[in-house]
């Protein structure tokens, strides 16, 4: 399989992990060092991924979709991915939906023959 191949998997596993409010699958995309800086939010780096993400997924519901507009192998064990997303956001307290957009740059390196998010971040589009 090749780079991109496994790249675009995992982001499609990604994605899905986000959907799903699957807080394991969504901290075993990221490296052991991963860095993960969420818009409005404190960044959540390696260890602390599980928690980071439980407490983002008690509070809300995603379904949204990547489109990759760029996606760079730079060597055997570093690329990047400039993406969009676009779905819907639910609050679970007060059930309000509303629709998600972001602008997102991911950085991914191979760690255990794998490759993985090595850091992630979102904006909103203007």
């Amino acid at each position: 399989m090749s780079d991109e191949t496994e790249i675009r998997r995992l982001l499609n596993s990604y994605q899905r992990a986000l959907n799903d409010s699957d807080v394991d699958a969504a901290a075993d995309c990221y490296t052991r060092d991963g860095v993960f800086m969420p818009t409005t939010l404190p960044t959540i780096t390696g260890t602390e991924m599980r928690d980071g993400y439980a407490r983002i997924f008690a509070n809300i519901r995603l379904a949204v979709t990547f489109t990759v507009d760029e996606l760079v192998v730079a060597s055997t064990d570093l690329a990047y991915a400039l993406t969009r997303s676009n779905g819907t956001q639910t609050v679970l307290a007060s059930g309000t939906e509303s629709d998600e957009s972001n602008r997102e740059v991911f950085i991914f390196a191979r760690e255990d023959g794998a490759w993985k998010i090595r850091r992630y971040l979102f904006n909103k589009p203007t």
